[in-house]
Order: C-alpha cells, then sequence, then structure tokens
C-alpha cells in the first residue's frame, strides 16, 4: 500500500507556473522530501508536484508529521491551480505519496 499523505494549503507566499513556496498543515502524514502530490481534494485541476523544501520553526527539515504546520516548496507542474483558504470557504487540500523510504 502507498505510503499516502496530505497537506491543507493555509497560505501561499510566492508561486509561478512551476514552483510555489506555501505554508502548510499535515493532515496525513508524516510527509518526506520528495514526496509527489497528484491531485487536489474536490478539483478536477491535474498537478505533479514534487516536495522539495520543507522548513519548520525556521529550521530545514526533512519531514513533517501530521498535526504540524511548515512552509513547504513544491515544483511541477500545477502550482498555479494552489489556493489559499479561510475558515469561512475551507481550505485546500492536495493529496500524495511519499517517495519509498
Amino acid at each position: 500500500m502507498p505510503d499516502e499523505t496530505e497537506l491543507q494549503i493555509d497560505r501561499i507566499d510566492a508561486a509561478d507556473t512551476v514552483k510555489a513556496t506555501v505554508v502548510v498543515r499535515c493532515l496525513r502524514g508524516p510527509v518526506r522530501l520528495g514526496a509527489r502530490f497528484h491531485r487536489i481534494r474536490g478539483a478536477a485541476d491535474a498537478i505533479d508536484l514534487e516536495l522539495t523544501n520543507i522548513v519548520c520553526y525556521g529550521r530545514p527539515v526533512g519531514e513533517l508529521d501530521a498535526s504540524h504546520t511548515a512552509i513547504v516548496t513544491l515544483r511541477g507542474t500545477g502550482a498555479r491551480h494552489l489556493t489559499p483558504g479561510t475558515p469561512a470557504d475551507g481550505w485546500q487540500v492536495i493529496r500524495g505519496t511519499n517517495p519509498p523510504p
């Protein structure tokens, strides 16, 4: 069974067509560097984003445990589909899988 993970998008600090730096909360994890995200929950938009950087409490880390928040960098196709959320309209959640250990 694949090592599935989910990240909730809270804020987008920077984004272009191939890279996004976002504040996330790990909903299902831990999520590790190299994780690949292929779906946005509840959306038909195609994404193929790799997690290339995790900064938690100002320090780079190799993984993010469930319920923790961090600034992450995602690279690949579909970064432009990422949107921040609010308590009123909900948060966008991306789903993916961790790389093999």
